[in-house]
């Protein structure tokens, strides 16, 4: 299958954005706090959390995307459900340890990576129906999905472990200290990876339609989504209210629900993300020139895109480690380190402002380019190596 630009510059954008968010969870002095609770957060912080919630609907709906490609362009369906599996598997070791630095896996996190993999084992066999059917189960499912706020998940642990891995986030104990949480059901990201695989064959028109509908969509969720949240009923659990002054009024009212993600959630970014992806891809060139050369952001942000596992696993291990390190530099005993369920071995008291997360992320993102570009390199000459395929 071909790489199309469009799609690795947007992917490559958010996840530069996410490594933000996930320097701000390991190294801010007040990463316990709630970023987007308007009664303590400040609106530069606010602002840090929101703008990564591009991330999560961002990767799940481009893989939908992907896996049209993939198979529009005689992929198999049996890759789809292995690569699910595999990406499950390494949820609960590679990406959980990098989570815990738990050598006693006390804590399992079914997180993005996990909700993926599970999707694309569903949408392995979902994609046999016809597009207006996957459009339907999409739209149900995302202006549906609300409404599971108000029902009582099940008394039973059985039951309740179903519900809350179709429906919505909960935590399970497993015995001898150990804890299952599910933060990202499998189903309302379903949904979006959905819209994903729907939309694929938007990305095989010419540059000029493929943009005219990105943009139309793009705008349609965005007017959507402010319609609604005008209204204010029934499409987010919390809705937006006066605060103290127009800025954080203007804040609640984006203040949307991720966990599990709210209609308006999905609307405001993937709004956004259609935005991006219109801008991202290339018109035609002036007739009787050659086609012009990506930009040179465009041609940064797609080393990064191109191997987005990759990139996802490494920054986390080294945030973990630099966070640990920083403690031990502030002069944190290793005493202090607690490496218990959702502690990460975080000392209390450790941690630095907020200006130093900026300057750490933009350091971290620097850092690992000519390691990403060597890894797209290594993957795009050694093709012949299927299990790369698989990260």
């Amino acid at each position: 299958m071909k790489r199309l630009s469009a799609i690795d510059i947007a992917r490559g954008l958010v996840m530069v954005i996410m490594a933000l968010d996930h320097t701000r969870d390991f190294l801010h002095i007040h990463a316990a706090q709630s970023p987007t609770d308007l009664q303590t957060t400040t609106p530069v912080l606010f602002f840090t959390r929101w703008i990564t919630h591009l991330c999560a609907p961002s990767f799940v709906f481009l893989s939908g995307t992907s896996a049209w490609l993939y198979l529009n362009g005689s992929g198999t369906r049996n890759f789809l459900w292995k690569r699910g599996l595999v990406l499950i598997l390494l949820e609960f070791t590679l990406v959980n340890f990098a989570l815990s630095f738990d050598l006693h896996f006390r804590l399992f996190l079914f997180e993005v990576i996990a909700t993926i993999g599970a999707g694309m084992v569903l949408l392995s066999q979902l994609s046999r129906l016809k597009p207006g059917i996957i459009l339907a189960i999409a739209i149900v499912l995302l202006a549906g999905h609300d409404g599971i706020a108000f029902v009582k998940m099940p008394s039973s642990p059985v039951l309740g472990f179903i519900g809350s891995l179709l429906f919505g986030p909960g935590g399970f104990p497993l015995g001898s200290g150990r804890l299952f949480v599910i933060a990202y059901p499998v189903l309302p990201w379903l949904a979006i990876m959905l819209l994903g695989f729907w939309m694929g064959p938007v990305f095989t028109r010419q540059a000029a339609a493929q943009k005219r509908f990105l943009v139309r969509a793009g705008f349609t969720a965005l007017a959507l989504f402010v319609v609604l949240r005008v209204v204010n009923v029934y499409v987010d659990p919390v809705p937006w209210s006066p605060q103290k002054n127009g800025v954080y009024t203007f804040l609640s009212f984006f203040n949307v629900t991720k966990y599990p993600p709210s209609l308006l959630f999905s609307l405001v970014t993937l709004g956004i993300l259609l935005l991006i992806l219109a801008v991202a891809t290339k018109g035609p060139a002036p007739t009787g020139q050659p086609a012009g050369r990506e930009s040179a952001p465009g041609r940064i942000l797609q080393v990064y895109g191109r191997v987005p596992f990759f990139y996802f696993v490494l920054h986390l291990y080294l945030l973990h480690a630099l966070m640990l390190l920083t403690a031990s530099w502030q002069g944190h005993p290793w005493g202090e380190f607690d490496f218990s369920p959702f502690k990460f071995g975080r000392p209390p008291g450790a941690g630095v402002s907020l200006g130093a997360v900026y300057a750490i992320w933009a350091a971290l993102v620097i850092a690992l380019y000519p390691v990403c570009r060597w890894y797209g390199r290594y993957k795009a000459a050694h093709r012949e190596k299927t299990w790369l395929r698989y990260l």
